[in-house]
């Protein structure tokens, strides 16, 4: 079949908008990385025993997050510091989970999780209130842009269990949006329930 040039001129249109695309994505994407916060939660020296003797190396933990509910969390090893922040970094970014965020603000309900010997609290919290956290949980609340939250811990100080811990209870979030949709009701529904809940319990108290 001969091509014609209305063929080759609607195959070179959707070749440039295939084109337009990738590039577009290549610039979303390098938005998302300089939106990305890193912090660096803790670094320990390991060695490992080979047949020479023992081989050094520094193990890294690092939270990543865009201020805006997505936070990941890896951990990376290499003979020189840099490069295990660079890895886990790297590794921490590509595993990066979306939390739903109440205002922008902080959590829409209260939340538990363990891990190991570790556990966690996490209790929403009025405007004004700040981060009342240590250690690890901080870095993960700041990096996902968390403003205001009350946080325990208790049992293991260990910092790979604090911030396994903290992303079990980050994962049983949900929005009333997500719970509407499961329960087959109306957000508003959801919301009205909750409220009355809240305030039954404040009676209580």
């Amino acid at each position: 079949m001969a091509r014609t040039p209305n063929t080759e001129r609607r195959r070179g249109g959707e070749k440039e908008r295939e084109n337009d695309q990738r590039a577009d994505q290549r610039i979303e994407r390098d938005r998302e990385a300089d939106e990305i916060v890193d912090k660096l939660v803790y670094v320990n020296r390991v060695a490992k025993t080979v047949k020479g003797g023992r081989r050094m190396a520094f193990a890294a933990l690092v939270v990543v997050g865009d201020q805006r509910g997505r936070v990941g969390f890896a951990s990376g090893k290499a003979r020189e510091v840099p490069e295990a922040i660079r890895k886990a970094t790297e590794k921490a970014k590509r595993d990066m989970i979306r939390i739903p965020l109440k205002e922008g603000r902080t959590l829409h309900h209260d939340a538990r999780g363990t891990f190991g010997a570790g556990s966690v609290i996490l209790r929403t919290a009025p405007a004004g209130t700040g981060i009342i956290a240590g250690g690890p949980m901080r870095a993960v609340f700041e990096t996902m842009g968390i403003q205001d939250i009350v946080a325990k811990s208790t049992g293991s100080q260990n910092p790979h269990n604090m911030i396994k811990a903290t992303f079990e209870a980050l994962k049983a979030i949900s929005s009333p949006r997500m719970i509407a949709a499961k329960r087959g009701k109306k957000v508003g529904d959801i919301v009205a329930d909750r409220d009355g809940a809240n305030a039954a319990a404040a009676v209580k108290e």
